[in-house]
């Protein structure tokens, strides 16, 4: 998806790089950008080094270092996150480059732990901000009003959240620079019907096929715990617990009907592992016993399998659809192994016995 003749004329953004990027938070942007005809510069910290992508996907050699970088010469700065930008906000020059940036006006966009570095430059103060859900304390306390929302536009300042966001983002960055118009064919950036994926897609994004293969995992993992919680449930006496596992029970079946429609939506089916999931969790139950804490303690555990498996997925594809689905199973999980948690440590506090006191035998002189 090539955009060249709709280019903006003598646009240059720069776009900053480190060891560990996110690989698709620097990938997307910038094909977006190179696709759209604008000059894109990769500045990194060091001359002649080679800088690859947390995820093996990327390997690129930067065209200057930041502390060349002279910000008046750029339209843009773009700062994708990853484990890169711990190690940007320790370079002073990459800091003073984009303080720079800042101060003159020019457009700045910072995704995932890309606002670190707007953190150490003490550029947040009174701003509406978002990034990564790991740093939206840091953002808050260092003045900025953290929003959870896929794209912020404070000014001269756009951020977002994740590589599910970067769609939006990068289409965000390339309207403000002047690109856009009924033949460019791009979104309007609040357009939560767009086909996004395809756009992400074509800037080197996730593809269909990864996307559907992303879906059919988290499909495998609610279809398994669903079967599992329905064994549990037959076995259960303590009807607070039964009480829980019918409610998980019921927001499996509401994931699983979401993920199974938007596969349709993608022209995707279910895979041969989401299939079968359910009768792996089936020879499980069989080797559970009927002890009320041992199969609480069993949910706890599939839970918390849940939450490491999803939360892995929020962060891998480049679809906002896709990602707000894994994000709801995320955020659900979180919130049933805390009160699974809490029955947990209820009923085995029960069991244990107080030790009786002691008393002291008497000491003949």
């Amino acid at each position: 998806m090539a955009h060249s003749n709709n280019h903006p004329d003598n646009k240059k953004v720069a776009i900053l790089i480190e060891q560990g990027v996110e690989d698709v938070e620097f990938t997307v942007p910038y094909n977006g950008l190179k696709q759209a005809g604008i000059e894109v510069v990769v500045l990194g910290s060091r001359m002649n080094e080679k800088y690859k992508g947390k995820r093996g996907k990327l390997s690129i050699q930067a065209d200057g270092t930041t502390t060349e970088a002279i910000a008046a010469e750029f339209d843009a700065v773009v700062i994708p996150g990853g484990m890169a930008p711990d190690k940007m906000r320790r370079n002073p020059n990459t800091v003073r480059f984009v303080k720079e940036a800042i101060q003159q006006g020019k457009l700045v966009a910072a995704v995932c732990h890309g606002p670190q570095i707007l953190i150490d430059g003490d550029l947040l103060k009174g701003k509406q901000v978002t990034g990564f859900s790991a740093i939206s304390k840091d953002i808050t306390n260092a003045g900025a009003n953290y929003l959870d929302e896929p794209l912020v536009v404070d000014g001269n300042l756009i951020t977002s959240r994740e590589p599910g966001d970067l769609p939006i983002f990068t289409t965000a960055i390339l309207s403000r620079l002047g690109y856009g118009g009924k033949d460019a064919a791009l979104p309007d950036e609040k357009d939560t019907t767009a086909q996004w994926w395809k756009l992400a897609d074509a800037w080197g994004g996730s593809t269909k096929s990864e996307i559907g293969r992303g879906l059919n995992t988290a499909l495998a993992g609610e279809r398994y715990s669903l079967e599992a919680l329905e064994k549990y449930l037959e076995k259960e006496s303590d009807g607070e617990v039964k009480s829980i596992f019918q409610e998980i029970i019921g927001n499996k079946q509401a994931h699983i009907e979401k993920l199974e429609t938007y596969l349709q939506v993608l022209g995707e089916k279910p895979s041969l592992g989401a299939n079968i999931a359910n009768q792996y969790a089936k020879v499980k139950s069989v080797l559970i016993g009927s002890d009320d804490i041992y199969q609480l303690r069993s949910a706890l555990g599939d839970v918390q399998t849940g939450i490491g498996d999803i939360g892995n997925l929020c962060a891998m594809h480049t679809d906002p659809v896709a990602t707000a689905i894994f994000k709801e199973i995320y955020q659900d999980l979180l919130k049933y192994e805390q009160q699974l948690l809490n029955l947990y440590r209820a009923r085995t506090a029960a069991q244990i016995q107080p030790p009786k006191p002691t008393t002291g035998a008497a000491v003949s002189m």
